[in-house]
């Protein structure tokens, strides 16, 4: 199945340009895998869909222009898919393991990527630091960690009004009802759940949007 085609399946559409931008992005995120370890998948069609369209399911909760934070981002997921995608986003990739920022860098470097960061570093002292404090519309954490972590991480990061999508399996509607309490506390009120079926029998990802009061 190529990449256009599995997205059209989730009514989602990219130009042949962003394709094979998309498609170099997965082969080198492969190739680096060889000796660094960004991803447990290394069958190529597997990835295309569990990582590049998993990625994309976002596009269309963005307007295409938001400050944006990725949380946890490992190999880049789904910061750098959606960059490419929507060059006019500003994204900061963040990611506790340096090889993992260092492949960012790469991909940064290499497609030219103006308005995209990748920070080494833990969440909870970037989140301390002024230019990021309160500085993003939208935090998303995919397959990151526990719905109250997510929200423990994310709200230094968003201003008043910001948005968190985490990204979670299929299990993500019994999160949200056992954290109910922890993120309404934390000033979030609960958006939207919308679940989808990836390609292929790819299984069920189920998204979680907060937003900031």
């Amino acid at each position: 199945m190529t990449l256009q085609a599995a997205l059209a399946e989730l009514a989602i559409v990219i130009d042949s340009t962003k394709e094979e931008r998309l498609l170099f992005f997965l082969d080198e995120l492969l190739r680096w895998n060889q000796s660094i370890n960004l991803t447990a998948i290394t069958n190529r069609d597997e990835a295309l869909v569990k990582h590049l369209v998993d990625s994309l399911t976002l596009l269309p909760y963005l307007r295409g222009d938001e400050t944006l934070l990725d949380m946890g981002s490992g190999g880049g997921l789904p910061g750098l898919p959606l960059k490419i995608v929507m060059p006019e986003l500003s994204l900061t990739s963040v990611d506790a393991v340096a090889k993992k920022i260092s492949f960012q860098k790469h991909v940064i470097r290499t497609f030219a990527l103006s308005g995209a960061i990748a920070r080494h570093g833990r969440l909870e002292e970037l989140g301390q630091e002024p230019a990021l404090a309160g500085h993003f519309d939208l935090v998303v954490a995919r397959a990151f960690a526990s719905l109250p972590d997510c929200v423990r991480f994310a709200r230094p990061f968003l201003r008043s009004g910001g948005r968190l999508i985490a990204m979670k399996g299929p299990e993500g509607e019994k999160e949200v009802m056992a954290a109910e309490k922890i993120f309404t506390s934390a000033g979030f009120s609960l958006h939207r759940i919308d679940q989808l079926v990836l390609p292929e029998g790819n299984g069920l990802r189920t998204l979680i949007i907060l937003d900031l009061l």
